[in-house]
């Protein structure tokens, strides 16, 4: 989920409230000659910004509603401007299917503040309508985590079984309804069993317990237009039974008979929710934080796609005058997490180099060059460490991630009983050499104690890198899903201030990548049922080559 929140640390004011806008599209332009047009994705750009945030891509639909929001802090004394910009992916020229100017008073001022605009921008072309809804967002900072199964639904492929996914909605006050999750689709089954999810409870009925959501459920096809299998509606209080005969559902559909027009229902048949545990982001504080010791972890890209660091021109260059995207990524993310640190300790590796004196090629190599005590002082200490490295080593490659990842892992492995977890920040500039290897990493990892943040730093495609970010799609390797999502990646590119102010950039880009931190750690505790506990006196010995950073 986007967010705008207080982007100049230096001149912030309070907001006077948060708002949710939800964007649907109705009648696209159809930009492929065979199939529907993939809309893609709607991005948004606020106040100036390159580009402030962006919903997932939508493939085959030309009436996309996306599942991702934009969250904003609306200031009722501000004309905040705000384009939203409808586009393909991959990003062409000719993949642009429209824009829409407004500003967040008139999303918000309308009727049931809910806004329908005409998309412009292709002359001589209808583009298609594109729709708002903005809501008040409550308080409410619980998390439920489900799992859903459905039983003996119709049949709806004439050769096979159906391959069935949910979509769920929360209900508004004028009748409708705003798409809030999806689930993945099971492939060939009338018997399907999703995936546990988390979802915000905010997301789900923005803290009304009552308020009313409706589940819908599809036949996945191919070219986007999914079959209705049917529908039921509950709450989220029903839902917070947990697994009982209260959270067993008929799914429904409604059919008109002929010629009486009488509207009947047909049973599709039956879902039930399994469980579901609710948890207050305060708890991060109060329970985890207090027993949970935070082990931190850099990985640099050393390899050659980055250009001769002597050069200006290359992403590694030490001007003597402004950071360059590297050294901005590392420390607007370490100077966040060590505040957290006891002995501001932190261990940094590279990837990608030939070594001296013979030039051996390594995937994981310590940056102060001590391969028994990586640990640098202080974030500080990691950037003059990477500097020393640029000078003596030779940039090469490939780009391997899996190196890295399986060495935290290693060690997370050994204390999955809560006390510990492990954050690893991955800054790198372009394609993954070896994606098989770095998604089976990543599969393995999802049940460790851990999360992973890449920073993307150039003007590269990092297509890749939105894959492992499971946001909307777990990873997978080798028929196994991965049961959490662990991954965080952003481009830096969008967080680059226009004016070329770097600590403006540095504060956008710690807010975003940090913000799923704790629901990740949230999420660990309990899909291993670690009950919180108050903290220990006990002291926890570090794993070799990783720093315990206790808060």
């Amino acid at each position: 989920m986007a967010t705008i929140g207080d982007f100049d640390p230096l001149n912030s004011t309070v907001p006077a409230t948060k708002i949710e806008v939800t964007v649907s599209c109705r009648n696209l332009l159809n930009m492929d000659t065979f199939s529907k047009s993939d809309p893609g994705m709607c991005c948004m750009f606020y106040k100036g910004c390159k580009q402030f945030g962006r919903t997932e891509v939508i493939e085959n639909t030309l009436n996309p509603d996306f599942v991702r929001k934009f969250v904003l802090d609306f200031f009722f004394e501000e004309k905040q401007n705000l384009r939203f910009m409808l586009i393909m992916v991959p990003l062409l020229l000719q993949d642009f299917l429209g824009q829409m100017f407004c500003t967040l008073g008139e999303i918000i001022g309308s009727t049931g503040s809910r806004l329908e605009r005409t998309l412009s921008g292709i002359p001589g072309k209808k583009c298609g309508n594109i729709i708002f809804t903005a809501e008040e967002l409550s308080n409410c900072r619980d998390i439920a985590t489900m799992q859903l199964c459905a039983n003996k639904l119709d049949k709806k492929d004439f050769f096979g079984k159906s391959d069935p996914f949910l979509v769920f909605y929360r209900s508004n006050e004028d009748g409708t309804f705003t798409i809030c999750h999806k689930t993945e689709v099971v492939k060939n089954t009338l018997n399907p069993v999703w995936q546990p999810f988390t979802i915000p409870v905010r997301a789900l009925c923005n803290g009304d317990y009552d308020r009313t959501v409706k589940v819908d459920v599809y036949d996945w096809d191919r070219d986007g237009s999914h079959d209705f299998i049917g529908e039921f509606t509950t709450s989220y209080r029903e839902f917070s039974r947990g697994q009982s005969q209260f959270n067993v559902y008929e799914v429904k559909k409604e059919k008109i008979t002929v010629p009486l027009k009488l509207l009947q229902w047909t049973k599709s048949g039956s879902l039930l929710c399994f469980c579901l545990v609710t948890f207050g982001l305060f708890n991060v504080i109060h329970h985890c934080l207090p027993r949970t010791q935070l082990n931190f972890t850099v990985a640099i890209d050393f390899t050659a796609s980055n250009g001769n660091p002597s050069q200006p021109t290359s992403l590694h260059y030490m001007s003597p005058y402004q950071m360059n995207a590297y050294a901005m990524a590392l420390k607007a993310v370490g100077e966040i997490i060590q505040d957290y640190d006891s002995d501001k300790m932190f261990p940094a590796y590279g990837f990608g180099a030939k070594l001296p004196p013979d030039g051996k090629i390594s995937h994981v190599f310590p940056l102060n060059s001590n391969s028994e005590n990586p640990n640098c002082v202080g974030i500080e200490g990691v950037l003059e460490a990477y500097f020393q490295s640029l000078r003596t080593v030779q940039l090469y490659g490939p780009t391997n991630f899996a190196p890295v990842i399986n060495q935290v892992a290693r060690c997370a492995e050994d204390v999955t009983d809560g006390s510990q977890y492990f954050v690893l920040l991955m800054i790198t500039d372009g394609v993954i050499s070896d994606m098989v290897q770095t998604k089976e990493a990543v599969v393995n990892a999802a049940a460790l104690p851990m999360s992973i943040i890449i920073v993307g730093v150039g003007p590269a495609e990092f297509d890749a890198m939105e894959e492992l970010d499971g946001d909307e799609v777990r990873v997978s390797s080798k028929g196994r899903i991965a049961e959490r999502d662990i991954v965080q990646f952003v481009p830096f590119r969008d967080y680059i201030d226009r004016q070329g102010n770097q600590v403006l950039s540095m504060a956008r880009l710690a807010k975003d990548v940090l913000a799923e931190i704790p629901e990740q750690l949230l999420g660990f505790m309990k899909t291993r049922d670690i009950e919180p506990r108050p903290a220990s006196s006990t002291t926890t010995t570090t794993p070799p080559g990783l720093h315990k950073l206790r808060i």
